[in-house]
């Protein structure tokens, strides 16, 4: 028996790596001995036409015969030889070859030589080749043994003892089964039976372990020809045997890259890349695998260290990855997910440093820097049984994101060099995953941060509502949105509320949220009806599209979006909204009941639908009544119906009594478990009313006779609120705009004192024209109306009327004053 380990491969040889070489044995004086079907398949010639004759038949004259003999010295010489040859086809081409001839010992003391030949032509051609052929290509060692036709060893050459270790004189004249295991032999025996009836080529694979490398499994292809005579009588079988271990290693390192090209990366998470990195390597590369990630690098910050710039003490890390044949074995101070701490005189922090791959054959766990300062750390790696161990940085951009560590304890062969290329191949991949998961964490952090400054921090709605809200970013998957909302106090008490959703996720979305939010209180200030703002806002989104297509070559993607404004006045109750392709909000009044007010929808911003109007609806609202502002996000689904979404919210707001935060909560219950493609903003707004003891308001003939009446009735007023010391400062501001209504306006005028939060001066009349404050020069006696107000007010303003318009001044209220 041998003193060779074989073992059958489970994967039977695929037809495509059968060698179509072309066999034939020559004796000591040059003449063909045996011919094969596949060389006169090959060259043309049949075996009657070539056995018994001169080699130099199939050789075109007269110059590759001269090249013939001195090859044949040559292979004398050096027992063998390999390189190219022209060859002579039957009908008179001459085809170009690989040729190899092999030198062949015969238990009588003996030569032959096994001549192989290949057409070069067939492998440019790109012709699928298998291991036999990728190793006469490579020059590798080929084992050759003749048998005769009761499949006994009659020739061999001396490769074959380096395969297996069986020597020439121990094979000559025996069979299989006195070289190799019972089974394999039996099994190899029908195989080449076969071969001999059939007159066919086949190849048979196994794994052995050959003395010389006795630790290292290998993996061997056998390639069985059979040898016919003059007349087509099989002489036996001929066997070539390649040892094709890097090849079978070069397709399973293949095999495991292409498992990484679909296995890591699968999310942005960093932590769940560094997991897959550790799941996929274990244990197709490794028997434990641990990832370890820069403690920023979780959190979307990239190290500020480079490669070769780190300090002496290594930065923290964060356990990213574990894997193990055996999870008992990992029992380290650190799991998944907790700060891993490294000491500096460690492989793992020279790493760090470096950036270079560490290979440790046989891993040293009883002597070090790192094992005298960490005894129970050293402790537990022996215990493990690692004794293997490669070191391997995560970069990226001349940054270490992290490291991979490699080992092994249950398979025995340690780790080589290329073990430790596809390691780094396996890293590089997984860096590069990482790297984006990490450009997209930043970007999204932009993102995310600039929406939520944009966004307001707290939201009021003074005398006027009771305000909540939610906002729910995008999932990691689709990125940041441009929803927005907002609510803003206006004069007179009344109180704007917006709610936005500007196309597409990200930065840029993000960023024309910030500009049309900046827009829409711009506008607000001005106090146009809701109808008149969204088409002012409407040309302010197209501008934005007219600016960014002459910035940019490329044309670019139309930005649009959706609005919905209203604005509530708690002195009348009424509240006058309009939409902009945004979805409808939804009353709730005091008992629970939802509606959907009758609100046309307008056309989406910035579409360039200008052309249709936008329309405003007035509603007239009970105390109590809560409205629901909300982006589409919050009620539509890729599976169902938005009327399906609309009726989910509204049972969730339907809670007569429920506070608005309570009722936020409920409303974002009823988000679909799955993350959600949109970001997801709800308002809510409970009305108030201010008490008719809170207003006071005179009608006021157009005649300038009556300025000191309006003055009277104010300051009489805010006696009556107990406002003593803003009578001084609101005189005078009455004075000046009643003055002006008179003098400016064509009808009569309207003074109206409203007490909540501020005090608010009004005075309306029928001039639709707005006040313009001037600068007076010193000797000018008019024009110091406004310029007076102005300096006496908090702040002042005007806004349109259904009958002309209303110019208003607010005042701080004393400290002592209370509001009724």
């Amino acid at each position: 028996m041998t003193n060779t380990d074989h073992t059958p491969l489970a994967k039977p040889v695929s037809p495509s790596e059968i060698p179509d070489a072309a066999i034939a044995m020559i004796d000591a004086d040059g003449t063909v001995a045996a011919w094969t079907q596949a060389a006169e398949q090959l060259v043309g010639y049949s075996a009657a036409e070539v056995v018994g004759r001169s080699a130099a038949h199939v050789l075109p004259p007269p110059e590759e015969a001269r090249r013939a003999s001195a090859s044949a010295e040559q292979c004398r010489a050096q027992s063998g030889w390999s390189g190219t040859a022209a060859v002579r086809h039957r009908d008179g081409h001459t085809l170009r070859m690989t040729l190899r001839v092999s030198l062949l010992r015969g238990q009588d003391a003996g030569t032959r030589w096994l001549v192989s030949v290949t057409d070069i032509g067939s492998l440019s051609s790109g012709a699928a080749g298998g291991p036999v052929r990728e190793s006469l290509l490579a020059r590798a060692p080929i084992g050759i043994v003749v048998y005769d036709p009761q499949l006994r060893c009659g020739w061999v050459n001396d490769a074959m003892e380096r395969h297996d270790g069986v020597p020439c004189h121990r094979r000559f004249g025996r069979g299989l089964k006195d070289s190799l295991p019972a089974v394999e032999a039996a099994a190899l025996e029908v195989v080449m039976r076969q071969v001999l009836e059939s007159g066919t080529t086949t190849v048979h694979e196994y794994r052995a372990w050959p003395p010389a490398d006795r630790p290292r499994e290998h993996a061997f292809s056998a390639s069985f020809f059979c040898l016919q005579d003059a007349d087509g009588t099989p002489l036996g079988v001929c066997s070539m045997t390649v040892d094709v271990t890097g090849n079978r290693r070069a397709r399973e390192r293949l095999a495991i890259l292409s498992e990484a090209s679909t296995h890591i990366g699968s999310t942005l998470d960093v932590m769940r890349t560094g997991q897959e990195l550790a799941e996929l390597a274990v244990p197709l590369l490794a028997d434990h695998t641990l990832v370890d990630l820069v403690e920023s690098v979780p959190f979307g910050v990239e190290p500020s260290a480079r490669t070769g710039t780190m300090s002496v003490r290594p930065p923290l890390m964060r356990r990213a990855g574990v894997a193990s044949v055996d999870l008992g074995v990992l029992e380290l101070p650190w799991v998944r997910e907790e700060v891993v701490h490294a000491h500096p005189d460690s492989l793992f922090s020279a790493a760090m440093r470096t950036g270079r791959s560490y290979l440790e054959p046989v891993l040293d766990t009883h002597s070090g820097p790192w094992v005298d300062h960490d005894p129970v750390r050293a402790q537990k790696v022996r215990d493990s049984g690692v004794h293997s161990l490669m070191v391997v940085p995560i970069r990226a951009r001349r940054c270490v994101l992290g490291l991979a560590l490699f080992g092994r304890s249950m398979e025995q062969t340690p780790f080589q060099e290329d073990d430790l290329l596809l390691a780094e191949e396996l890293v590089t991949r997984a860096a590069l995953c990482l790297d984006n998961a990490l450009q997209y964490a930043r970007e999204r952090t932009t993102a995310l941060t600039l929406q939520r400054d944009l966004l307001p921090h707290r939201v009021q709605g003074g005398a006027a509502v009771e305000v909540a809200s939610r906002y729910v970013p995008a999932d990691t998957d689709h990125g940041v949105g441009g929803d927005w909302f907002d609510v803003i106090e206006l004069s007179g008490a009344r109180v704007a509320l917006v709610v936005g959703d500007v196309v597409g996720h990200g930065i840029n979305a993000a960023a024309t949220m910030g500009r049309l939010r900046t827009a829409m209180r711009t506008l607000a200030d001005l106090d146009l009806p809701p109808d008149e703002l969204l088409a002012h806002l409407d040309d302010t989104v197209r501008r934005l599209n007219d600016e960014d297509a002459d910035v940019s070559d490329e044309v670019p993607a139309v930005v649009g979006a959706t609005c919905l404004y209203a604005v509530y006045d708690p002195v009348t109750r009424w509240c006058t909204m309009a939409r902009a392709g945004h979805p409808p909000p939804l009353i709730v009044d005091a008992q629970g009941r939802v509606t959907i007010p009758d609100l046309p929808a307008g056309a989406p911003l910035g579409l360039g639908l200008g052309l249709v109007p936008f329309e405003s609806v007035e509603l007239e609202l009970p105390v109590g009544s809560v409205l629901a502002f909300y982006s589409d996000g919050l009620i539509e689904t890729r599976d169902e119906d938005i009327d399906v979404g609309l009726q989910r919210l509204g049972a969730a707001l339907a809670q007569p009594g429920a506070s608005l935060e309570d009722l936020c909560s409920q409303a974002m219950k009823t988000l679909p478990a799955r993350a959600s493609a949109d970001d997801v903003t709800l308002l809510l707004a409970r009305t108030r009313a201010l008490k008719p003891a809170q207003v006071a308001s005179w009608d006021l003939p157009n005649e300038l006779v009556t300025v000191p009446t309006a003055r009277h009735l104010a300051v009489r007023q805010l006696r009556q609120w107990g406002l003593e010391p803003l009578v001084t400062p609101v005189e005078s501001i009455v004075s000046e705009l009643v003055t002006n209504a008179i003098r400016h306006g064509g009808g009569p005028s309207r003074l109206r004192l409203i007490q909540h939060r501020v005090l608010t001066c009004e005075v309306s009349d029928t001039n639709t024209g707005q006040p313009r404050p001037r600068h007076p020069r010193t000797l000018d006696e008019r024009g110091r109306g406004l310029y007076t107000v102005a300096r006496l007010s908090r702040r002042w303003g005007s806004r349109s009327a259904a009958d002309g318009k209303v110019v208003w001044a607010e005042q701080d209220l004393p400290s002592t004053a209370g509001v009724l």
